[in-house]
């Protein structure tokens, strides 16, 4: 079987029985525990939970930043070991290099990688113009609004051709409206790139507004608890009733568990 065709037989992420403890002044924590979840290509996913259930956790051992502690999280077939590029990551601080313009951020892993000048500029320019931004290019990120900066960090991921967004509540320090937006922005531009993501966020209604699956965990050790497909067409209206219909389930589903969790 050819590596193309192993590819597409595969799901794209695939977290198998992964528990993950960390030690604490001496005291071992159980933050994840026997999580069982694959994501196919192409698929939004978001995950949500109340806080301190491993969410976050889960997202960074999908992109190799933390190594579980028992069993296995692939991309493909392959043991994610590590960070690579082909796993984006975009954080709610942005992340972003204050001494480079927006476009040398984005430009920073092309270059890395040693495309050439022509590549470098060309592919800088795609994503400027992909997130709005071309009228910013030269202005450093001190000069930028939070949504300014948040585009500039996912544009810099895009442009290190990843195939996989992990995104761990980019929006929850915005205010409504621009939150609004990139929301919109964000389901635009995964249908324009067929991108994997990866959302993590304590908001139910954005997660029903952008998921295909929304994956609720428990209160801790993280579990999946449901792994519920969205059953709304797109685009979608957060004022219809069969939307608030699917926002209040998941709810419901979350208060749960923070009183079970405060009542153990």
């Amino acid at each position: 079987m050819s590596e193309l065709t192993t590819r597409k037989a595969a799901p794209i992420l695939d977290i198998a029985n992964v528990s993950k403890v960390f030690d604490r002044s001496g005291s071992s924590i159980l933050a994840l525990k026997d999580v069982n979840l694959q994501i196919q290509k192409g698929e939004f996913v978001c995950l949500i939970g109340a806080s301190g259930c491993g969410k976050s956790t889960l997202l960074r051992i999908m992109g190799g930043f933390e190594s579980a502690s028992s069993g296995v999280a692939r991309m493909y077939f392959a043991p994610i070991e590590e960070p690579s590029p082909e796993r984006g990551m975009v954080f709610q601080d942005y992340g972003l290099f204050p001494w480079l313009t927006v476009r040398q951020n984005i430009a920073f892993g092309p270059k890395q990688r040693g495309l050439s000048e022509v590549l470098i500029r060309e592919t800088s320019d795609h994503y400027l113009n992909m997130v709005g931004l071309e009228k910013f290019a030269d202005y450093f990120p001190g000069q930028l609004s939070g949504g300014m900066k948040q585009r500039v960090s996912i544009a810099r991921v895009l442009a290190n051709d990843c195939e996989v967004l992990l995104m761990d509540e980019p929006f929850g320090a915005l205010d409504a409206l621009t939150r609004e937006a990139l929301q919109q922005e964000l389901l635009d531009i995964w249908e324009k790139t067929a991108l994997t993501v990866v959302f993590v966020t304590h908001a139910v209604e954005e997660a029903v507004f952008l998921a295909d699956r929304v994956v609720v965990m428990t209160a801790g050790p993280g579990r999946v608890e449901l792994d519920y497909k969205v059953p709304l067409d797109r685009p979608r209206c957060i004022t219809e009733p069969e939307f608030n219909r699917v926002r209040q389930h998941l709810t419901e589903m979350l208060s749960t568990h923070v009183v079970h969790s405060k009542t153990a």
